[in-house]
C-alpha cells in the first residue's frame, strides 16, 4: 500500500531506477590471415592470446628458418594492449582436410592377422602370439619361445597395423649356440615390411635388418577392425598427422606442439563408461601434456553423457549460394571440444544398464579398451613448395606463401553482419597498391566495399609495402575515398613474441593494439593517437623517422603518420579516415563513434521488430536509447543529442505501412589536433591584466 501524507511532515520515498536491461552484444576486432593450424575459412572467436595459440598455433619452419605470420603478431599485440575479443579467419592456399584417429579399439575379438618370417641363418624357427596377432618364425632347429605376452590392443586390424599401441614387441629365443632378441620397430599398414632389430649369432649385437620370406617381403594379412568410435581433428592440414611408431618412451617422431594424440582411460564395463584424453602431440608416457579431459563418456545414445552429445560431431564448411556465403553445419551436436569432433560411433550401447542398474553382458566388449593413439590422413600443407615471402619481403604474388585471391571467400563470408559482428578489421599482408601490389588491390577494394555496405565496421588498410617512397604512399592513399577506412605509415620494427626475432611489419599489424588500448583507457570515440593513447608500446623503431614537413605531406593525403619522438618512441600522430570530403566523418574517432552508436542502437531496435506499433513500443525504444546516449555524452563522446520517435514522424500513414521511424540527431565531440600558442614579448613596465 502506497504511503501518503495526511498531516504535515516529510515523506521519503524510493524509486528503484537501477534495473539493468540486457546490453546488446559489443563486438571486438576481426583479422583475416594465415595461421599455423585451425579450421580453414571458419571465423573463430578467441578472447586471449593463449587461446589463440591453442587453436591457431604460433611459429612454423620454412626453408630451415622459423617464422610467425602477421596474424599471430597482430593477435598478440591486440590482446597485450587490452583487447577482449578477436574474430580470426584462417586463410590457406589449396585444399585442406582434417586428420582421423588411428583405431580406437574395443574388446571385441578380431580375426587373427599373421605373417611368417624366415630369419635363417640368424635365428631358429618358431612362432609366438601377441593377443590376436600370430607371428611365425621359420628355420631349423626350432627355438624355445621364452617371450612374455606384450599388450597389443584387441581388435586391431592388419590395415591399421595393430602395433601402434605397443612401445616394443620383444621375443627371446635360445638354442645353443644361437640367441636372438627380436624387437618390433614399425609395421604401419598391410603391405609394409616388418622391421626387426635382433642380436645375432654368438651374441653379436648392433645389427638390424628387414626380414623377408625368401626374396619376397612378408606382410601381415587377415585381421578385422573392431573400432569403437572415430575422432577427427578440427584443424585441417598435414601438420596434424603423427601416425608413426612410438619411441620407447612413448613419444612420437612426428609429434609436435601443433598436433594432438588421443588416449582412452578409466575403462569401466560395469558402468559402460570411459574417459578420453586429448594430449599434445609432442608429449611422452612419463610427461603427458593433457589439453582436454572428457570424463564419464558413454556409447549409449540415450544417455546425456553419450560421446557425441558431450564432445560434438559437427563439421563446418563454407558454402556459396549465388552471391551469399555461409557456414553449413552438418551434424546433430555442437562441437564443445576445441580440438576434435566425433566422426562416427561403430559400437553403440543403447540402454547399457537395465532398470536395476545392471550392465547388459552383450555390450561390455563394445567399450573401448585403455589405450592411446594418434592421427593420420590429413591433407594440405601451409608451407609452399617454394619458400614463402615473409615480413618485409612480401610481394605481389607471394605474401606469406599466399596470393590475394586466397582471401576472397573469407572476405565474402565476413560480409554477413548478422552472423559476424566486429568494430574494425585488418588483413595484414595485403596492400592497396595498384602498382607494386596490383593483385592485392581488387581484394582490398572488395573488403572496403563490404565495410561500407555493413556500416558497422571500418578497415585498417596498408597502402604501401616495405621501403616505399612518400610519394607512392600518398598517391596510393589518394586513390581511396571512404570514411570506413584509415591507413598508417611507415612500417615498424617489432619483436615477434614467439620467435624473439626483430621483424618488420606493416602498420596494420600493430594498430589493432593501439585501438584496443584506446578503448580500454578511454572509449572508441576518443582519438587513438597522440602521446596519451597512440604510443605503440611494442615498437622498436619505425622504418623512417618522419620530420614535420613529411608528416604534413602525409596528413594532407589522409595518411596517418607514425612519428618517432625522443623519450616517447613510435607514436600514432594522426587520426584521419580516407574520406576526401571535409566533414566530421573524416576523423577516426567520429567514424568509430558512429559505428558504436549504430551497432548498439540497432540491436535495441531489433527487439521491437514485429511488436505493436503503439506509443508503448516507441517509449520502450526511447527509454533505452536516451539513457545510453546520455551516458555517451557524459563520457565526452557527444556534445548534445536528440531522439525523435513520436507522432510527428510516425504518422497514421507511416503506421499503416508497418513502419516505425526514429530520428537521432548527434553532435560528436571534436578532438584537438592543432594547438596555436602566441608568445607575446612586451616592454618592461607593461602590466599584465
Amino acid at each position: 500500500m502506497a504511503e501518503t501524507l495526511i498531516s504535515p511532515g516529510v515523506l521519503a520515498r524510493e524509486n528503484d531506477q537501477s534495473f539493468i536491461t540486457s546490453q546488446p552484444v559489443q563486438a571486438g576486432a576481426a583479422i583475416i590471415g594465415p595461421t599455423v593450424r585451425g579450421k580453414v575459412g571458419i571465423p573463430t572467436l578467441v578472447t586471449s592470446y593463449s587461446e589463440y595459440k591453442n587453436i591457431f598455433g604460433s611459429t612454423f619452419e620454412s626453408g630451415s628458418e622459423t617464422y610467425s605470420y602477421f596474424t599471430s603478431i597482430s593477435a598478440y599485440n591486440y590482446f597485450q594492449n587490452g583487447g577482449t575479443s578477436l574474430l580470426v579467419t584462417r586463410v590457406v592456399s589449396g585444399s585442406f582436410t582434417p586428420a582421423t584417429s588411428t583405431t580406437i579399439p574395443t574388446a571385441i575379438a578380431a580375426t587373427d592377422a599373421s605373417a611368417s618370417f624366415d630369419v635363417s641363418p640368424f635365428h631358429p624357427s618358431g612362432s609366438f602370439t601377441l593377443n590376436d596377432i600370430t607371428i611365425a618364425i621359420t628355420g631349423s632347429p626350432a627355438p624355445t619361445n621364452t617371450s612374455t605376452t606384450i599388450f597389443v590392443s584387441s581388435g586391431s586390424s592388419a590395415a591399421n597395423s595393430a602395433f601402434s599401441a605397443s612401445v616394443a614387441i620383444t621375443v627371446s629365443a635360445s638354442v645353443a649356440p644361437y640367441s636372438a632378441s627380436i624387437q618390433y620397430i614399425s609395421a604401419s599398414s598391410a603391405g609394409t615390411t616388418l622391421n626387426l632389430t635382433y642380436i645375432g649369432p654368438n651374441g653379436l649385437t648392433g645389427n638390424s635388418q628387414t626380414f623377408t620370406s625368401g626374396s619376397t617381403t612378408t606382410n601381415f594379412s587377415g585381421g578385422s577392425n573392431t573400432e569403437a568410435f572415430s575422432l577427427e581433428t578440427l584443424t585441417e592440414g598435414v601438420i596434424m598427422n603423427n601416425d608413426d611408431a612410438q619411441y620407447t618412451d612413448g613419444s612420437l617422431p612426428s609429434g609436435s606442439v601443433d598436433n594432438i594424440r588421443w588416449e582412452i582411460t578409466s575403462n569401466d564395463t560395469d558402468e559402460g563408461t570411459f574417459a578420453l584424453l586429448i594430449r599434445r602431440g609432442d608429449d611422452d608416457r612419463n610427461f603427458p601434456v593433457i589439453l582436454e579431459t572428457w570424463n564419464n563418456l558413454s556409447l549409449d545414445p540415450k544417455q546425456p553423457n553419450y560421446i557425441e552429445k558431450v564432445i560434438g560431431n559437427q563439421t563446418e564448411t563454407v558454402q556459396q549460394d549465388g552471391n551469399d556465403y555461409y557456414v553449413e553445419n552438418i551434424g546433430t551436436y555442437e562441437n564443445k571440444s576445441k580440438y576434435v569432433r566425433v566422426a562416427s560411433v561403430s559400437y553403440k550401447t543403447p540402454d547399457y544398464l537395465d532398470n536395476s542398474g545392471t550392465f547388459k553382458p552383450q555390450y561390455t566388449a563394445s567399450i573401448p579398451v585403455n589405450v592411446s593413439g594418434n592421427f593420420s590422413g590429413a591433407t594440405g600443407d601451409n608451407i609452399p613448395s617454394t619458400e614463402g615471402n615473409y615480413y618485409d619481403n612480401i610481394d605481389n604474388s607471394n605474401t606469406q606463401g599466399l596470393q590475394a585471391s586466397d582471401y576472397d571467400t573469407s572476405i565474402a563470408l565476413l560480409n554477413n553482419k548478422d552472423n559476424y559482428q566486429y568494430n574494425f578489421i585488418t588483413i595484414p599482408g595485403l596492400v592497396q597498391d595498384g602498382t607494386n601490389f596490383a593483385s592485392h588491390s581488387s581484394t582490398v577494394t572488395t573488403l572496403l566495399s563490404n565495410c561500407e555496405s555493413r556500416g558497422d565496421t571500418m578497415l585498417i588498410v596498408d597502402v604501401a609495402g616495405y621501403s616505399s617512397t612518400v610519394s607512392s604512399v600518398t598517391s596510393n592513399a589518394v586513390g581511396i575515398n571512404s570514411s570506413y577506412a584509415a591507413t598508417y605509415w611507415p612500417w615498424v620494427k617489432t619483436i615477434d613474441p614467439d620467435t624473439g626475432q626483430r621483424v618488420w611489419v606493416p602498420a596494420s599489424v600493430l594498430m589493432p593494439g593501439v585501438y584496443s588500448f584506446n578503448d580500454q583507457v578511454a572509449a572508441p570515440w576518443f582519438a587513438p593517437a597522440g602521446t596519451n593513447r597512440g604510443v605503440i608500446s611494442n615498437a622498436i623503431s619505425a622504418e623512417r623517422t618522419l620530420p614535420q614537413s613529411t608528416r604534413d605531406t602525409l596528413y594532407k593525403s589522409n595518411v596517418n603518420p607514425l612519428a618517432t619522438f625522443p623519450g616517447t618512441g613510435v607514436t600514432v600522430f594522426g587520426q584521419k579516415t580516407l574520406q576526401k570530403k571535409k566533414s566530421a566523418l573524416d576523423r577516426v574517432n567520429v567514424r568509430r563513434l558512429l559505428i558504436e552508436l549504430k551497432s548498439f542502437i540497432t540491436q535495441i531496435a531489433d527487439t521491437l521488430v514485429f511488436e505493436q506499433n503503439t506509443v508503448a513500443t516507441r517509449n520502450e525504444f526511447l527509454n533505452q536509447v536516451n539513457p545510453y546516449l546520455s551516458s555517451v555524452q557524459q563520457r565526452e563522446g557527444l556534445t548534445s543529442f536528440r531522439v525523435v520517435m513520436d507522432e510527428t514522424n510516425n504518422t497514421p500513414t507511416t503506421i499503416d505501412n508497418n513502419e516505425l521511424i526514429g530520428q537521432i540527431y548527434l553532435q560528436p565531440t571534436k578532438t584537438v589536433e592543432f594547438i596555436l600558442l602566441d608568445f607575446n614579448v612586451t616592454s618592461t613596465g607593461v602590466t599584465f591584466e
